[in-house]
């Protein structure tokens, strides 16, 4: 085709664009520009240098016209590939290599599966993202819960290229300049950890940004953040991990973990620094030890974008699952604050799925302090020392409020720390919550306990992460209680074929149904904080996602195939609430006023008009 041809074409292209721009203005129709779109990137590279760069590599998919445009050939294979193609040779090449990747029979399957998506998220990132939005059901438990926890047990020696930024107690004094280092003018979303309880693992120090990672290809995935403008981060203050401490082949600090107020400045000048450099960005807090967790949630949530996803994403996944249940008897959701909720785990997961389900309590009986009193009274909270009761000495501030009354136990023939079994018996709770991070909790005492609920179809949570401490699996609460039961869990696992056609459903109630939508709303409204309203708007939406036919066969999340599709539905209702509470301060062209005049429809478009689509754009080479 001649130059004045391809000139010609695209004039025509250009003009029927704008007419179709002026019909649709005529018609009073709205127009959404898609920003994540297929618009062309302005590369500064050209040969070898393109075909090592992640975010721009097409590897063989390379048309012909850019391999001549970025002198590309001659360096790859003559026959150009679809992305279809090379998929289909990436999934042959994956199941040959799953056996041959593995170290040794210590290393299992999936980390061999990690190991060689990594390597493929490595030189081509668009195919990696293409991959796993295909097979996200497959992959998800790879990239993230439980695999990733193995992953962070190892990382030390699984690094083989950076990935994301290490702040360090170091650096005290540098982080300001430190964030210019990151190539990236615009970054939306950081997820940051210190490391200091990853999942149910404990302290695993600077490899916790295993955790960071994973979340962020959630992020991507999910809810379709762009990949060049994301960001894990490690903050490392040292380790309280001895095995760590003493291995030569740690990368973190050797030191152990700062403390008091030398901490807060660690991450206060962090804080600082990244909101200078991307006024815009959102902070995701992840896998803090409880006792920062809500502390630095209480510090800086009203003052910059950010959430605690332990605190109040896993709060939020609890709130949708505990309405789901309400659903799955058959009852009007306003009969949640009648629950009796028992609760194990008092850790930042805990405190923080009990505040959520006291104020959504509280808001269906009025909002009042009446209310919130009354709210209170239908949780039972056990930690590793039993019972919380008011007769218990140095008592968590955090877990204080929800401490039993003695007069209340008494009546009840409980005592201060008696066990979870004591508990489950006598009050016969409608839902048994873990959060414990302790594998097996719910033993058969436990589960034969429960048979005493005054509940039609009492509900299960086994909510810890990773797999091995979860509180019990499907099987074993199926086999004990039979198959009236509503059961999740916050690790995969496999529904329960329980005989004559019957199955038990295994709900994996993960934090991945929520912070990609939280994340993506926020962004699109501009909202300068992320409200509690927000939050709870997020989770209600969740928890309406499911048919009534779904809840009632104890069906009370989405299979992670539709994750796509709810994170859509979760960011959009986060987003309208920012506006109703007129905290939305707009995104892009798309302005506050303009995102007023959005109507439920609207406000859904624009949501996907906005989210990042793994296709490889046309690039176009310009000089530095």
């Amino acid at each position: 085709m001649s130059s004045f041809s391809r000139q010609l074409k695209l004039s025509s292209s250009l003009i029927k664009r704008l007419q179709h721009r002026a019909t649709a203005a005529a018609a009073g129709e709205r127009s959404f520009t898609t920003t994540e779109g297929h618009r062309p990137a302005i590369v500064h590279k050209q040969g070898l240098d393109i075909l090592h760069d992640p975010w721009f590599n097409k590897g063989t998919a390379f048309s012909m016209t850019e391999r001549d445009r970025l002198d590309l050939r001659g360096l790859l294979p003559p026959n150009v590939m679809s992305s279809e193609q090379q998929i289909e040779r990436f999934m042959v090449d994956l199941k040959r290599l799953e056996v041959n990747a593995r170290d040794g029979p210590s290393d299992p399957n999936s980390l061999a599966m990690w190991r060689i998506l990594n390597r493929l998220h490595d030189r081509n990132e668009t195919m990696y993202y293409k991959v796993l939005i295909a097979k996200i059901a497959e992959y998800a438990p790879i990239v993230y819960t439980p695999t990733v926890g193995l992953v962070c047990q190892n990382y030390s020696g699984l690094f083989r290229r950076p990935r994301g930024m290490y702040f360090s107690a170091a650096d005290r004094g540098e982080m300001m300049s430190m964030v210019y280092n990151w190539p990236a003018d615009q970054v939306d979303m950081i997820v940051v950890t210190d490391g200091s309880r990853i999942l149910g693992l404990g302290d695993l120090g600077i490899q916790g940004i295993g955790i960071a990672i994973g979340k962020l290809d959630l992020y991507v995935a999910a809810a379709g953040m762009n990949p060049q403008r994301v960001l894990p981060v490690m903050i490392d203050v040292g380790t309280n991990n001895e095995k760590l401490l003493k291995d030569p082949l740690y990368l973190g600090l050797q030191e152990h973990r700062l403390d008091g107020e030398e901490y807060v400045e660690v991450v206060d000048e962090f804080m600082e620094a990244v909101f200078t450099r991307w006024p815009n960005v959102i902070v995701q807090f992840e896998d803090f030890q409880s006792k920062w967790a809500f502390t630095l949630l209480q510090r800086y949530r009203n003052i910059y974008r950010m959430f605690n996803d332990d605190v109040q994403g896993t709060a939020g996944v609890a709130i949708a699952g505990l309405l789901g249940a309400v659903r799955a008897q058959g009852k009007p959701l306003i009969d949640f604050p009648k629950m009796k909720i028992v609760v194990a785990g008092a850790g930042s997961a805990g405190i923080g799925v009990l505040n959520a389900a006291r104020k959504t309590m509280a808001r269906m009986l009025g909002n009042n302090e009446y209310a919130f009193e009354s709210a209170r009274s239908q949780f039972w909270v056990v930690d590793a020392k039993g019972l919380i009761t008011e007769e218990r000495e140095n008592i968590d501030p955090d877990a204080l409020p929800f401490a039993r009354k003695v007069k209340e136990i008494g009546r009840q023939g409980l005592k201060e720390g008696a066990s979870l079994e004591e508990v489950v018996r006598q009050v016969k709770p409608d839902v048994l919550l873990g959060l414990s991070a302790v594998g097996g909790l719910f033993s058969k005492e436990v589960l034969e306990a429960l048979k005493c609920s005054t509940s039609t179809r009492p509900a299960i949570f086994a909510m810890s992460n990773p797999t091995k401490n979860a509180e019990c699996t499907p099987e074993e609460a199926f086999s004990v209680l039979g198959e009236n039961i509503i059961f999740a869990s916050g690790s995969p696992f496999n529904d329960v074929d329980l005989g004559n056609g019957h199955i038990g459903h295994c709900n994996q109630g993960n934090n991945m149904y929520l912070f990609p939508g939280i994340g993506l709303g926020t962004l699109l409204s501009g909202s300068r904080i992320i409200s509690d309203g927000m939050l709870q708007a997020a989770a209600e939406c969740l928890a309406e996602y499911m048919t009534e036919e779904e809840v009632l066969k104890g069906i009370i999340f989405p299979p992670i195939s539709r994750i796509r599709d709810i994170t859509k539905e979760v960011a959009a209702a986060v987003l309208k609430e920012a506006i109703e509470e007129d905290l939305a301060e707009g995104y892009r062209e798309m302005d506050a006023r303009e995102l007023q005049k959005l109507n439920q429809e609207e406000i859904e478009t624009y949501v996907q008009n906005n989210m990042w689509s793994p296709e490889y754009p046309t690039l176009v080479y310009k000089k530095d």
